[in-house]
């Protein structure tokens, strides 16, 4: 059976060209059927260039508007109403398709979801979530990395709960570490943020341990890092920046010294494995978490390789009903919160 993913294919920097090639990389590898959104007209004639009488399920619907990087996100949203992020996420929406793919303007993206499929009922603020390399060889689980520039301590609560379900659900891991980025590793440390969450995260029913440092992102200390959104684009997008200059002089360092034919050949598979490790393009994107539906939003410069990883996160994020579960904790907080405030009127909850 066939899972259905909604593509936005003009979304990345240079549309629609990885979107149709990273649409069919999808349907020839993975069990989906993609749904490209776009001018009808040019999608046909560009797909039809690609697919050389191949019979994939690659479906287009059409959108006549396309929202671009630089557009201010509240006034496009509200102007382009029949852009390709609403046409796309029109379909989650309705049910006709299982999650959606961009790689274009990020808060445009959000800000879409937000309203055209609304945030889940106790949610306050949706967050992305993106997985980073580690040591461990398993990825570490980093949000929120852009969503919130500003945030509250009962935000990063929720960050925790839902990262910790996106770890369980989608990557498998049975009891996920979460730790709080901070300055230093007690609890004293950090601004009145990070101070004011660690209670809040240390109350929850999850594997808390503690504040995390920066470097901690990579080392396999925890499965999912907290953080506001402004420390966690900073964090990412210095990691994608030292992760290219690592590749670059590593990659000119073996030119140098390696002669050997056998020794040319191990280090260069040596290489090219350490580079996937570091490569964005392998794990597809952000996850939007907290919105009602699957909403995966990936780089602009996203190659057919990285639209390909994007819509395969997509589906099994949808597959392992993480959406479904986030909502569960959450309206099971809430019935619990009900029955302490009866039991007790005058007592809170953090």
């Amino acid at each position: 059976m066939l899972t259905d993913i909604a593509l936005d294919a003009f979304g990345s920097d240079k549309a629609p060209e990885p979107e149709i090639r990273g649409a069919i990389l999808a349907c020839r590898a993975l069990p989906v059927r993609v749904h490209l959104i776009g001018p009808e007209s040019d999608l046909h004639d560009q797909l039809d260039e690609h697919l050389e009488n191949e019979d994939l399920p690659i479906v287009i619907h059409h959108a006549s508007e396309r929202i671009g990087m630089d557009e201010k996100a509240a006034h496009a949203v509200r102007a382009k109403r029949d852009s390709s992020m609403r046409v796309g996420l029109k379909l989650v929406r309705e049910g006709k398709a299982a999650g959606f793919v961009t790689a274009g303007n990020t808060g445009a993206a959000m800000a879409t979801a937000k309203m055209v499929l609304g945030a889940l009922p106790g949610v306050d603020r949706p967050a992305l979530a993106t997985p980073m390399p580690s040591s461990s060889g398993n990825p570490c689980v980093l949000l929120d990395v852009g969503a919130n520039v500003d945030c509250k301590a009962h935000n990063l609560e929720q960050f925790a709960v839902m990262g910790e379900i996106y770890a369980r659900t989608v990557l498998k891991i049975r009891q996920p570490r979460v730790g709080l980025l901070s300055i230093g590793e007690e609890e004293s440390k950090g601004n009145e943020l990070t101070r004011d969450a660690f209670p809040l995260l240390k109350a929850l029913p999850i594997h808390f341990v503690g504040n995390v440092e920066g470097r901690d992102i990579f080392s396999g200390k925890a499965d999912v890092i907290v953080c506001d959104g402004f420390v966690g684009n900073v964090a990412l997008k210095t990691s994608e920046g030292v992760g290219r200059f690592v590749r670059d002089v590593l990659r000119a360092s073996l030119t140098r010294t390696v002669t050997a034919q056998v020794g040319a050949l191990l280090s260069r598979r040596a290489f090219n494995d350490f580079r996937r490790r570091l490569d964005y393009r392998e794990y597809g994107g952000a996850q939007l978490l907290g919105v009602r539906g699957v909403c995966i939003i990936g780089h602009g410069s996203s190659n057919d390789v990285a639209i390909s990883n994007g819509i395969r996160v997509a589906c099994q994020f949808a597959q392992a009903g993480a959406n479904e579960r986030i909502e569960q904790e959450f309206a099971g907080r809430a019935r619990r919160h009900d029955a302490e405030q009866k039991a007790d009127p005058e007592a809170t909850i953090q």
